[in-house]
């Protein structure tokens, strides 16, 4: 075992937006000329009283605690933000997802991850990322799949975040030195998906 393993694969990754050009905004603070608006959004759907939008966020934040879906609540969900998209609330579900459901959810997976120390730590990641990309991904795209047409999809815009906000946020590189001796195949596949000018919808699906 050699401890001084160097993956060829980049462990260092610039902040959000590497993705696609034009670089997009994306979980940063809002552009100074947005700020109005996006806390218009935000206080309307934190006031908003719909049953509609609180089941989405419940399912949603449900998800990233390890839940699943019951049966033909993925339908009922579709429904909802069918319906939401077509009220006032419609064109700030996906501001929403990105600034507020997404990081509150993706906090409860970083806490999973800082709950280990040493060696064990990367065999977490790699479980956590296994979970992130074959469970909580996909059910976040069902969940959303009504919403279309956005510069960034909900599937890029989880990964951008799952890199941001989980990735970026533990020491990769000293992970990837106590690996031994190479880090887990679920790492490797992590990498290549999130690493720069990857494209979010390209690489391995299981």
């Amino acid at each position: 075992m050699t401890r001084g393993f160097a993956p060829s694969l980049p462990v260092e990754f610039p902040k959000m937006g590497s993705f696609r050009r034009p670089r997009p905004r994306f979980m940063s603070s809002p552009a100074l000329s947005d700020l109005p608006r996006f806390q218009a959004a935000r206080q309307a759907l934190q006031l908003s009283s719909n049953s509609a939008w609180n089941s989405v966020q419940t399912a949603v934040i449900n998800v990233f605690k390890g839940g699943g879906l019951q049966s033909n609540e993925l339908y009922t969900l579709n429904e909802h933000i069918r319906r939401l998209l077509k009220s006032e609330l419609g064109s700030f579900i996906t501001d929403y997802f990105q600034n507020q459901l997404l990081a509150k959810g993706l906090l409860f997976v970083e806490e999973k991850i800082k709950l280990c120390e040493g060696e064990n730590r990367i065999e977490v990641l790699a479980e956590v990322w296994d979970h992130f990309f074959t469970e909580t991904l996909p059910t976040l795209q069902a969940i959303f799949y009504p919403v279309q047409g956005q510069e960034l999809t909900i599937r890029q815009i989880s990964l951008l975040g799952f890199r941001d906000l989980v990735l970026l946020k533990v020491k990769l590189e000293d992970l990837l030195l106590l690996a031994q001796p190479q880090p887990p195949s679920s790492i490797v596949q992590m990498l290549l998906i999130l690493q720069p000018g990857a494209t979010p919808g390209s690489g391995p699906r299981s």
